[in-house]
């Protein structure tokens, strides 16, 4: 899977790998042995628990992006939206003042489309993330249109330590690594808390969280499996990868992550360098409509 980020790649390249690995240290250690006392699974074993690494390496980097992407998509709304509102309006104003210089059937029929696009729709308000309303722009809004200081929007990406933070506790405390149901829900329900701390970027809330699990019960040491297990276990972490790489391919093919993908280093600077242009738009069709008003 492409990514935005060169250190989410390095564990997704590497998801195909380490059962071979594991494999070979499989043989190692058979081979130091004489084979004297092996048990039959042993290789088995550690193919599985080097599959279960990679995939859990593979889910972080998963995650990570969705959370990019879910966050440029609302910064895009609340940082773009209302330059884009304002080039619909300018559209509708300069094909308005065109049809009534012209007065042409045509010039007239366009300029209505115009002003159709822009009317005044169910909850706008909620599409716009709190910058418009049927009024029209917030006054925040309007500042950002004009130059003027406003609030700056929360960063795409959270930060380094809240991204550290949350790879340790998605490794450590992983449902992946559960041995029996119970083990496996207390782990679901304490990573549903991480996701939504990383979510937010609250790192106080993900130190918080680091300590709540290093205090825990201590899980109990892995069991050896049968045959049949460790084989169903393999298949089962097969058919999670194949969903994972379904779901990457799905965010880095839509509109938003097609756009991070332009500036995997620096998200944040792809939105600046969007309103740049949307402002330049702005003030080019804001001078067209001036002339023709003249």
């Amino acid at each position: 899977m492409t990514t935005p980020d060169a250190e989410q790649s390095e564990p997704l390249s590497a998801a195909e790998e380490p059962v071979a690995e594991g494999g070979g240290s499989g043989e190692g250690a058979g081979a130091g042995a004489g084979g004297a006392g092996a048990r039959p699974e042993e290789r088995l074993e550690r193919a599985v628990r080097a599959a279960e690494q990679a995939l859990i390496e593979y889910e972080i980097a998963v995650e990570t992006f969705r959370v990019e992407v879910e966050n440029f998509s609302r910064l895009h709304h609340q940082r773009l939206g209302p330059m884009y509102a304002r080039l619909e309006e300018l559209d509708a104003e300069i094909a308005e003042a065109r049809a009534a210089r012209t007065r042409d059937p045509e010039d007239i029929r366009r300029a209505h489309e115009a002003r159709a696009r822009v009317l005044p729709m169910p909850g706008v308000e909620e599409l716009f993330h709190g910058w418009m309303d049927s009024e029209g722009l917030y006054p925040e809004a309007q500042a950002m249109l004009t130059d003027q200081p406003v609030r700056p929007p929360q960063r795409v990406r959270p930060s380094e330590e809240a991204r550290k933070l949350y790879r340790e506790l998605a490794r450590k405390a992983h449902p992946d690594l559960a041995q029996d149901e119970d083990e496996r829900k207390r782990r679901d329900e304490f990573i549903a808390r991480v996701n939504v701390a990383y979510a937010r970027g609250d790192e106080a809330l993900l130190r918080e969280l680091s300590e709540e699990w290093a205090a825990g019960p201590v899980p109990e040491e892995r069991r050896p499996s049968r045959s049949e297990e460790l084989y169903a276990r393999l298949e089962w972490l097969s058919q999670r990868k194949e969903l994972l790489t379904l779901m990457a391919r799905e965010l880095e093919e839509g509109a938003i992550g097609s756009m991070l993908r332009l500036a995997p280093d620096d998200p944040d600077g792809l939105l600046e360098e969007i309103a740049e242009q949307l402002l330049a738009q702005v003030a080019q069709k804001e001078a067209e409509l001036e002339v023709l008003r003249g």
